[in-house]
């Protein structure tokens, strides 16, 4: 697999990892065995770099992962924190991030955390200079190697790359979200920050597979979530109503080549994005992480689909999200 520097992480890490959000909660059932298949199934295809979060299941995704980094040593791990108490800035303080990450670390079953990601926090919270200084003692106490910062919006991700300390930022981008192509990443690259690029098929609407008759779960967000009752509306189809994002998907299915799954062209169109470190797809099964490994394979997109893909996202899709997020 294609290797690309992790930002001021100063790793190289495969371009596709993998999001182990499925792994935890919130996208219907998967047993622990299911879990452990997956990941190892990830790792033999490639994957160098997992992501996870406190609050994935409560912790079940961290623990799940700690069994696979006991087996398959090397690999790099971010979680992320802050999302298990109420989102009020005033929770952002040094002794909530020493406890949290004692949690994940414990969790993970490590000494130090690789990286460690605010996740999604309130707005105000990137431009505190308290929170940073506090994320810097965690680096300085050997707690964490390395900080970053997880986002909503173009806005927060710009103000978090101005810190000094910030090695990566994770965002949702996909060819349903483009508006991270013209202010983000070249902020970026100039900065030498590393961007993970999350909900690359739109919580699975750019994999092709599902249809107006699909009944998602009671305990999947793509049900419960749907207009925004539990968290951002935007981590839900990327903030698209459903039945428009149907009607984008199947003006793509024209563009994807010969021997290329819908989902894999969607990665392939993340990977051909200037400053992106790695795409984080999530899998529920071996077949899938080991189908989204195989988007690396594939050689950069023509630029007519790179255009097509902007052509259907100014049409349909930047009325609902452009303004947004």
């Amino acid at each position: 697999m294609e290797q690309r520097a992790m930002g001021r992480l100063g790793r190289q890490v495969g371009v596709v990892g993998l999001g182990a959000w499925q792994l935890g909660a919130d996208w219907g059932e998967v047993s622990e065995a299911d879990a452990l298949n997956t990941l190892h199934a990830a790792v033999d295809a490639g994957v160098t770099f997992i992501d996870t979060a406190d609050v994935y299941g409560d912790g079940r995704s961290e623990k799940i992962v700690g069994r696979l980094i006991k087996e398959r040593p090397g690999l790099t791990v971010a979680t992320k924190m802050g999302r298990r108490v109420p989102q009020t800035p005033e929770a952002y303080t040094l002794g909530n991030f020493r406890a949290w990450t004692d949690r994940s670390r414990d969790n993970l079953g490590v000494d130090r955390l690789d990286l460690v990601q605010l996740h999604c926090p309130p707005t105000s919270v990137f431009s505190d200079d308290e929170v940073f200084d506090a994320l810097d003692t965690l680096v300085a106490e050997g707690r964490i190697a390395a900080y970053g910062v997880s986002v909503e919006t173009c806005a927060e991700a710009l103000t978090a790359i101005a810190r000094p300390g910030v090695a990566s930022v994770q965002i949702i981008l996909n060819a349903f979200r483009l508006k991270p192509l013209d202010e983000v990443l070249p902020a970026v690259e100039k900065a030498g920050v590393g961007i993970i690029a999350r909900v690359p098929l739109a919580s699975g609407l750019l994999s092709g597979r599902y249809g107006p008759q699909t009944v998602f779960g009671e305990d999947d967000h793509r049900n419960f979530n749907r207009r925004g009752e539990s968290f951002d509306v935007g981590e839900t189809f990327s903030g698209v109503e459903y039945g428009v994002g149907l009607q984008a998907v199947d003006t793509l299915r024209a563009l994807v080549p010969a021997g290329m799954t819908m989902a894999q062209f969607a990665l392939r169109w993340v990977l051909d994005q200037p400053g992106v470190s790695v795409v984080i797809p999530g899998a529920r099964n071996p077949e899938q992480a080991r189908a989204n490994v195989a988007a690396d394979g594939f050689p950069p997109l023509p630029e007519d689909a790179h255009a097509a893909v902007r052509a259907g996202y100014d049409e349909l899709i930047r009325p609902q999200v452009h303004h947004r997020w």
